[in-house]
């Protein structure tokens, strides 16, 4: 064991360099203006190859690939063309390219420093525009946000920063981009916090706020400042029976979820076992896409228009059928092959899709009521990210009055998804290339316990002086592992000197020497702490340092009250996992005769 040992005058700062939150602020002010931009270009890009490939014209407006009649041949050719041309790109320019955008992004944030390659910021927007403008059944949110994420990525790495500010301005570039494409501001935050931060500071919150709050206004300018999906919700009263019927749609939403990303993974299990490159796969998923298309065209492209006619109630029984099974279908299988497109705008169609055939059989309440439940319930359980699909559904409808039925029906489905899927279709790729990931936001047990709680006291008077001589008969007094750590203190006022341990107090003894003091096996003390730090700063310090235990002082009469091991630290562990499993009855029944059973231990005991 590494013990505390170096100059006696240590300085107890903050265990955390807190970051220039103002400066980076500022940059991800930029960055927002640079998401903006980007989601600018991709909109108008997939525009641009949509009109290409299905109109056989040069223009940049958002159209349906499958509004007017087309030969069969290019409903089914152009999608296999654009699978094949993503397949090349992967392969040849960057594999990050490859699936809906979001993962990659989490993965540079964990495993990757939060760097992400100069090309995928040209590459990913592109890839994307080719695979939905070819009838790619996907969003362009996904590309967005890894798209704004490489913007603010590259920002940072011309720059000396941290990897945690480095995440900060990757983070505000993605959501800056999902803002400008929906014009939802808070969705696009909460989506920061729920899926791409993995803390709750303001070091980074503000930032990202900021951030999003630019490309908000820069939208404003640039795509205009309306709803993407407005709904009429004039006339809405909510009653228990809607807010009952909700639960049901949360619950058919969230097994809708369930099956698509099971079809998902399924989908990519049975492309990995084809006995020729990755490359080619892309072009079979177009292939599936093709022959969808044929089916139901519709289904094909990102189908902002469908889904505003499924939140409005003016989709017809037929298209509601074609895009809940055409649509999903394809989009799952799709997805699989590993062809680039987004998983935001597939869910809103689909999630609509289910609202709206289920509205036809629960009472009216305003045109679109149940497909706009629907889609936030398949949000909730494909996503797992409930408050986003509630957030993101009002941001996208203006439906205000939706909130109580919003939060029924995603939570239900969120609910149902956690108790079924160990991972959503966000994290489940990540897990399968060895990364475990978990979104689960609870306090941290070290930051509970302060250091007085579990430290080994010193027993009264116990503490050695540098003047004590040592002798036999004081080593035997001394019991305890030869490592362990014993405090030296000056003779006169009680104050901390240094430290010593057993091992080096036998060393200076032997058979033919006099005996020696303290001050012989002393040595300076590298880190002390105060009584009423947190476990969690202390365990900082050890990692900083390399040690494993300290002494403990008062810091107002900077003498020593005991010592503190990195075997202490688990205490608090150990109190959150009995609070985690122990069960008891904390009041009895009142026919009871016995006492109560024993409580859990409490903190002290626990520590």
């Amino acid at each position: 064991m590494r013990t505390a040992h170096a100059s006696r005058h240590v300085h107890l700062g903050d265990f955390t360099v807190r970051p220039r939150m103002l400066a980076i602020t500022g940059l991800a002010l930029v960055v927002g203006g640079a998401g903006a931009l980007a989601a600018l270009a991709l909109l108008r890009l997939i525009g641009l190859v949509t009109n290409l490939v299905f109109y056989q014209r040069v223009d940049t407006s958002l159209v349906a690939p499958g509004a007017v009649h087309h030969p069969w041949w290019l409903v089914l050719g152009a999608p296999v063309v654009g699978g094949l041309v993503i397949g090349a790109m992967a392969r040849y320019g960057s594999e990050k390219i490859r699936g809906h955008g979001m993962p990659e992004a989490i993965e540079a944030i964990l495993t990757g420093g939060s760097r992400i390659q100069p090309k995928v910021s040209v590459l990913k927007p592109v890839s994307a525009a080719i695979s939905i403008g070819t009838g790619g059944p996907f969003g362009a949110e996904g590309p967005i946000i890894m798209t704004g994420g490489a913007i603010g990525s590259i920002l940072a790495q011309l720059l000396h920063l941290t990897a945690d500010e480095r995440k900060t301005l990757l983070v505000s570039g993605a959501a800056a981009g999902m803002a400008a494409t929906f014009n939802s501001p808070l969705a696009a935050i909460l989506l920061a916090v729920e899926l791409l931060l993995f803390e709750w500071r303001p070091r980074s919150f503000v930032p990202v706020v900021a951030a999003v709050a630019v490309a908000t206004i820069c939208r404003g300018y640039l795509l205009g400042t309306a709803p993407v999906f407005p709904v009429d919700a004039t006339g809405l009263h909510l009653t228990p029976t809607l807010d009952g019927l909700a639960v049901v749609v949360g619950l058919t939403g969230g097994a809708l979820a369930v099956a698509a990303t099971w079809l998902v993974y399924r989908a990519e299990d049975a492309f990995g076992r084809l006995p020729f490159h990755w490359m080619w796969w892309p072009a079979i998923g177009g292939l599936v896409i093709g022959l969808g298309g044929l089916i139901e065209p519709r289904a094909l492209g990102v189908g902002y228009d469908v889904i505003d006619q499924l939140l409005t109630g003016r989709a017809t029984l037929g298209l509601i059928v074609g895009i809940l099974t055409v649509k999903t279908l394809i989009w799952s299988l799709s997805l699989g092959s590993g062809t680039s497109g987004g998983v935001l705008a597939p869910v809103f169609m689909i999630g609509g899709a289910l609202g709206a055939w289920e509205g036809m059989l629960f009472p009216h309440a305003i045109p679109g009521f149940w497909g706009i439940l629907g889609l936030a319930a398949v949000v909730g359980g494909v996503m797992r990210s409930p408050l986003t699909g509630i957030v993101f559904t009002l941001e996208l409808t203006h439906a205000w009055g939706m909130l109580l039925p919003l939060v029924i029906s995603a939570t239900a489905a969120f609910a149902l998804s956690a108790l079924v899927l160990k991972r959503s279709v966000l994290t489940e790729k990540i897990a399968r290339r060895g990364l475990h990931l978990t979104r689960e936001y609870s306090t941290d047990p070290l930051e509970t316990f302060f250091a007085r709680e579990v430290m080994l006291p010193l027993d009264q008077g116990g503490a050695l002086t540098e003047h004590d001589d040592v002798t036999p008969e004081r080593l035997r007094a001394l019991a305890g592992p030869e490592d362990a750590l014993l405090p030296v203190v000056d003779a006169l006022d009680g104050t901390l000197v240094g430290v010593t341990t057993l091992r080096r107090l036998v060393g200076v003894v032997s058979p033919h020497a006099a005996p020696s003091t303290v001050r012989e096996a002393t040595i300076p003390c590298e880190l002390v702490v105060h009584q009423d730090q947190t476990l969690r700063q202390i365990a900082y310090r050890f990692a900083e340092t390399g040690l494993t235990s300290a002494p403990v002082i008062d810091p107002a009469t900077h003498r020593p009250i005991g010592v503190i091991t990195l075997r202490h630290l688990l205490h608090a562990r150990l109190h959150d996992l009995t609070e985690e499993h122990h069960r008891e009855r904390v009041l009895p029944r009142q026919a009871d005769a016995e006492p109560t059973p024993a409580a859990a231990p409490s903190r002290a005991e626990a520590a």
